[in-house]
């Protein structure tokens, strides 16, 4: 594979940061920077206040959601509400952002 870079303005053109981590980040399949911000930043406008008390997102790789827990009931919680999540994300973050939760408990 050569090396290649993106289309678009000259490379001596200087551009605002985000926007060129935007671009990469589309070239690499990865979602948008704002839907990120969104799942990290209003977790609990997302999931609502009681889960967002035990719960963090901690990552987000292969539209998987890495999600902590405190305590093991919270985990199974979580795989009951998993088919609502995934409808709140797709809604709030666009479609196919988070495809599946993975919980891990991990206490505070």
């Amino acid at each position: 594979m050569t090396w290649r870079p993106l289309p678009g303005p000259a490379a001596g053109e200087p551009r605002p940061v985000g926007e060129s981590l935007g671009r990469i980040a589309r070239h690499l399949g990865a979602p948008p920077p704002a839907a990120l911000s969104l799942l990290f930043d209003g977790w609990e406008q997302l999931v609502g206040a009681a889960v967002a008390r035990h719960t963090r997102p901690v990552s987000l790789a292969r539209r998987v959601l890495v999600v902590a827990v405190d305590q093991p009931a919270w985990a199974a919680q979580l795989k009951w509400l998993e088919a609502d999540l995934l409808r709140r994300f797709d809604e709030a973050l666009g479609p196919g952002v988070v495809s599946a939760l993975s919980v891990r408990v991990r206490p505070r």
